[in-house]
């Protein structure tokens, strides 16, 4: 946070709904499903004959979030972008949000309209509504719940529980980007706090940053395997690591995988910053967190349209429950996946 500023106001001149309607005097619903947004005792939404989606995510500063190295804007869009991955990862389109907020006395009225900047920038960018929310003090920073809601037609919406054995294992963009984004940040900011006299040495990495400070959801990938006439048989968003997220799938669908190392998309900044930390990256592709990817299974017939399509990749396949998860490296060796899950800041 920056140094205290006389010239900033004090949230408490406001008071709780002076907030709110500080915070949404501004908004406009571009959904026909909005029928009653802010200002009444709940949001209206209609969905007539569609599957309704909700997910919720709740971010806890020093926890899933530093204030040090992470701009209140860039914070705010985050926010929206990880929940909305995950009605993508449903094969839904997201359609609305409320935005729930806990503000400790530190933070000023500009701070709350530099987060609300960026979730609107979100809202703007992906087509939502928001329509509610609540705000309360905090005695333990900044808290930030976003709910995400969104549509699907019945008989389109993609769960975790339905690969089958020869299925593909798809997986859209690069990993491992975010995790060496946050190591980065993570040392950069040790190092200033032994010495203010040292500058953060981020040149070079901006790719890796953004992707740990500004991700964005796959809504390109859902639009893209619609126009293909590709249906998944399972999908899941990578926020926990390629190990664990396949692994989800893999149990739900009571079956094993094969993913070949070798397959697995990595980008030069990302492998030359494990250089950096001397980590494999591909650990940090299999074991890191929030790329916010989608990862999806297709039947094999599928093949012929699946490897036309921009930003994904086949990395492996969907085999007997029997024969685990394994990943196979470029001498065929077989090794035992592991669920290794995300941890935060």
């Amino acid at each position: 946070m920056e140094p205290e500023n006389n010239n900033k106001t004090s949230i408490s001149t406001l008071g709780e709904f002076g907030l709110i309607e500080h915070l949404t005097q501004n908004i406009k619903h571009v959904n026909q499903s909005t029928k009653m947004g802010v200002g009444d005792d709940a949001a209206v939404l209609s969905y007539n004959k569609k599957e309704t989606l909700v997910t919720t995510d709740l971010l806890l500063e020093g926890v899933h979030f530093n204030l040090v190295y992470t701009p209140l804007k860039h914070l705010g869009y985050k926010s929206v972008v990880v929940n909305l991955s995950d009605i993508y990862a449903m094969n839904g389109q997201p359609k609305q949000i409320t935005v729930s907020l806990g503000i400790s006395s530190r933070f000023h009225l500009e701070d709350m309209d530099e987060l609300y900047e960026g979730i609107l920038l979100a809202c703007k960018n992906y087509g939502i509504d928001l329509v509610g929310g609540d705000t309360s003090s905090s005695m333990t920073g900044l808290t930030i719940s976003i709910t995400a809601l969104g549509e699907a037609e019945k008989d389109k919406v993609v769960y975790r529980n339905n690969a089958k054995t020869n299925d593909l294992i798809c997986v859209s963009g690069d990993l491992g980007a975010a995790y060496l984004g946050l190591q980065l940040l993570e040392r950069e900011r040790e190092l200033f706090d032994s010495s203010t006299d040292v500058k953060p040495q981020l040149s070079g990495y901006e790719y890796i940053i953004g992707r740990q400070l500004k991700p964005e959801a796959r809504k390109d990938i859902i639009k893209n395997l619609k126009e293909n006439a590709i249906m998944p048989t399972s999908m899941i968003d990578i926020s926990d690591g390629l190990s664990s997220d396949i692994m989800h799938i893999t149990k739900n669908s009571a079956c094993g995988c094969q993913l070949y190392s070798e397959k697995i998309p990595l980008v030069e900044e990302s492998i030359k910053m494990a250089e950096e930390f001397n980590i494999d990256p591909l650990t940090a592709a299999l074991n890191g967190g929030e790329d916010y990817e989608l990862l999806f299974t297709i039947d094999i017939h599928d093949f012929e349209k699946i490897k036309t399509m921009k930003n994904v990749h086949v990395i492996g396949h969907i085999t007997e429950l029997e024969n685990g998860n394994k990943l196979i490296t470029p001498d065929g060796n077989s090794i035992t996946l592991k669920a290794q899950g995300w941890k935060h800041v």
